[in-house]
């Protein structure tokens, strides 16, 4: 019986790795003087479940340095239990759509405040990485 195969992405140059992981440390002391909690979720080893700016590198050519706000485990197990239970999606418990609410209005918040401290930043691709923002290096 063959080993199954699978396809894995291709990993970036670690000189790539190295300069987003200083990107990373940039992005998160430029949030620390804005007053917001942050936490390196990628060196924590554990699960991402701390409330507060969620930066991590991801090691991948097509990866890069995202960041993802965390809400309290109270609001977030709230919401998801409601959401695997199954839910309207018209109509949405008040919960779920509070839950949905602070994500987005967050998300807005780290997009403008990162690109107040000169970073350049977009939202990528909302079906491969939810609310993140990617911080794709320093404005010119």
């Amino acid at each position: 019986m063959t080993e199954p195969e699978f396809d894995l992405h291709p990993m970036a140059a670690p000189e790539t790795v190295e300069e987003r992981q200083a990107l990373a440390e940039r992005v998160c002391e430029e949030l620390r003087r804005a007053g917001l909690p942050v936490y390196r979720g990628d060196l924590s080893g554990g699960p991402h479940s701390r409330p507060g700016a969620d930066v991590h590198v991801t090691p991948f050519v097509d990866g890069g340095v995202y960041v993802d706000w965390g809400t309290d485990a109270e609001l977030r197990d709230a919401a998801l239990d409601l959401f695997a239970q199954g839910i309207d999606y018209s109509e949405p418990p008040p919960v779920v759509r509070h839950h949905n609410t602070v994500l987005q209005h967050m998300g807005a918040a780290l997009l403008g405040i990162l690109a107040s401290a000169g970073f350049e930043v977009e939202e990528p691709d909302g079906h491969g990485h939810g609310s993140m923002v990617q911080v794709k290096g320093l404005r010119p």
